[in-house]
């Protein structure tokens, strides 16, 4: 190996590279692999000595995804206090996450067959235990199931995070925009 090829491997910042790809993919799902390494302050061929085509780096995004999204529930301590306290604690806390779980939700190929990354099947878990705990308290209703509320709260964050990425809404509402029209449709009423 050459001095230079080994400097270059050395000077190789796998999360910076990583966290630009997000940011970059998450504005833009189309963005080309050239355009990802442009972002990221490196050449193409860097790029794809490390990620071996647009693949390999959704799935080393979909790793940084899970571990942020469980950073974020960690955070949130889901355990603690009235459900729907843990989900508003949960949503302040998954928006800095928001971008690249949008991005990796529009990514099918992540979500079929056998190769599905468990991290995901440990994210469903938590959240629909959120939000059965809350059912079971009486808090949330019991007409719609908790696996439905988790893929409504899903659906939620990336729709949130594509309207502030596109400037239609302002990025200090989108806590209190997901918060109040998932709990607002979720919370049990007198009377239903």
């Amino acid at each position: 190996m050459s001095h230079e090829s080994y400097r270059c491997l050395m000077s190789f910042d796998r999360d910076h590279v990583l966290r630009a790809a997000a940011d970059l993919l998450a504005r833009r799902a189309t963005a080309t692999m050239g355009e990802v390494a442009r972002a990221a302050g490196v050449s193409r061929a860097t790029l794809n000595r490390h990620f071996a085509g647009r693949d390999a780096l959704v799935r080393a995004l979909e790793d940084l995804g899970i571990a942020e999204c469980e950073a974020a529930l960690d955070a949130a301590r889901l355990e603690e206090g009235a459900a729907a306290d843990a989900v508003r604690r949960l949503v302040r806390e998954a928006e800095s996450c928001a971008g690249l779980l949008a991005f990796l939700y529009s990514e099918n190929q992540l979500f079929e067959g056998e190769q599905q990354n468990a991290g995901w099947f440990r994210i469903d878990e938590r959240l629909t235990n959120l939000f059965r705990r809350g059912q079971e308290s009486g808090e949330f209703r019991i007409d719609l199931s908790a696996t439905w509320l988790t893929e409504a709260l899903y659906g939620l964050l990336a729709a949130g995070s594509w309207a502030v990425a596109e400037g239609r809404v302002a990025r200090n509402d989108f806590t209190h925009m997901i918060v109040e029209l998932l709990l607002g449709g979720a919370m049990r009423r007198d009377g239903s």
